[in-house]
């Protein structure tokens, strides 16, 4: 038994089963193609698996940089990773410094105004973490503009020595579509800026990066979704390990007539005599409300005995109703598991039936699941 599992799973509703030797062996395969060191993006609970178990692992395993979104993450982080360098990607919010040098975290800055702020106090102390120079190549949503980041490292070098820039990073917008032309943009532009700053480490890659042929490792990749066993490379066999499956129990069975209108609002009509099973699991636990299958959408299935099992009408807050009807018999019982993640149900379909992404399902993963951590 793993010393982050939670609640017995013979008691509660739903379990997830948390593989974080997948996630380790995720890890090692994409820093080996990079041929670069690779770091890790545990932001949002490190994809709704756990944060403290997420970096636990990798930590053992050697990885030494971590990318969470927030401060409270970074804390987190920090608890479980005393030597690890720990960036904050969602920028400096003001006065927030003499907590980044509190719990030993480095800001990723992203305007003048953070520069100028992170420089000022770190004159003040000798405790600062170096930070990060976030340089925007094409979201248009956090970061330098290139022609500010190329004035910095021509003409303000003293600035940058300030605020002690450690790592210079951009952040891919289409990486997942090989095809996109802004890849080879965004490709060149860092290009330029990484010439700018000799010395200083680069960072480009994240999950789908490393599969794109003309993208530079640099000194350290970015790695996300692609630890967590998400497809990087859309529409191509998933060259991840799953990190994740899920189970919910059957609650009650019961068989329905034809014309039986199902679920709130009656929004699913049987067409034939249906034998249905109501599942300990809802939208309350992070399972999108989209996946309701109705007489006018196509939503989520759960896989019963190997049978894969069609959601029937809406997804509620704490129930699934889904169509057993062509399940063997001695899978269909009272406390039975379905499978609603894992084997055919990897992240990419299950998104798919519920009008999402997968990074959507895995970060929306809720509290009253029973967790079972495997692989440490």
């Amino acid at each position: 038994m793993s010393p982050f599992d939670t609640l017995d799973a013979g008691t509660a509703g739903a379990t997830l089963t948390i593989d974080l030797g997948a996630l380790v062996k995720n890890w090692r395969a994409l820093g080996q193609r990079a041929g670069a060191e690779a770091g890790a993006a545990v932001k949002a609970d490190a994809y709704g698996i756990g944060i403290e178990p997420a970096v636990t692992a990798l930590a053992r395993a050697g990885c030494r940089n971590f990318f969470v979104a927030h401060l409270s993450e970074g804390i987190r982080a920090r608890a479980v990773a005393p030597e690890a360098t720990i960036y904050i990607l969602n920028g400096l919010m003001p006065g927030t410094c003499g907590r980044y040098v509190q719990h030993d975290l480095s800001p990723v800055l992203g305007s003048h105004d953070e520069l100028s702020e992170w420089a000022a106090f770190r004159a003040t102390t000798n405790n600062a973490r170096l930070a990060a120079l976030h340089i925007d190549t094409a979201m248009n949503r956090l970061g330098l503009w290139p022609g500010e980041g190329l004035d910095l490292a021509r003409e303000r070098k003293r600035d940058i020595e300030a605020a002690g820039i450690g790592l210079v990073m951009s952040h891919f917008a289409s990486s997942e579509d090989v095809a996109a032309p802004a890849n080879a943009r965004q490709i060149k532009a860092f290009a330029e800026i990484a010439a700018a700053f000799p010395g200083i480490p680069a960072s480009l890659k994240n999950s789908s990066g490393h599969f794109l042929a003309d993208c530079p490792s640099y000194q350290l990749t970015r790695p996300g979704y692609a630890l967590y066993g998400g497809n990087p490379t859309p529409g191509q066999p998933n060259p991840m390990l799953p990190v994740l499956g899920m189970e919910a129990r059957i609650i009650q069975l019961r068989e329905v007539e034809a014309g039986t209108q199902v679920g709130y609002n009656g929004r699913w009509t049987a067409k034939s005599r249906r034998k249905l099973a109501t599942i300990d699991l809802g939208y309350a636990d992070g399972y999108p409300r989209n996946a309701s299958w109705t007489d006018t959408s196509t939503g989520g299935s759960a896989i019963v005995g190997g049978v894969l099992c069609p959601f029937v009408g809406t997804v509620s807050m704490d129930l699934v109703i889904i169509d057993v009807s062509d399940a063997p018999a001695d899978a269909v019982k009272r406390g039975s598991a379905v499978t609603l993640i894992g084997g055919p149900l990897d992240l990419e379909t299950v998104g798919a039936g519920a009008k999402t992404i997968g990074y959507e399902i895995l970060t929306r993963l809720g509290r009253r699941y029973a967790r079972r951590y495997v692989g440490l």
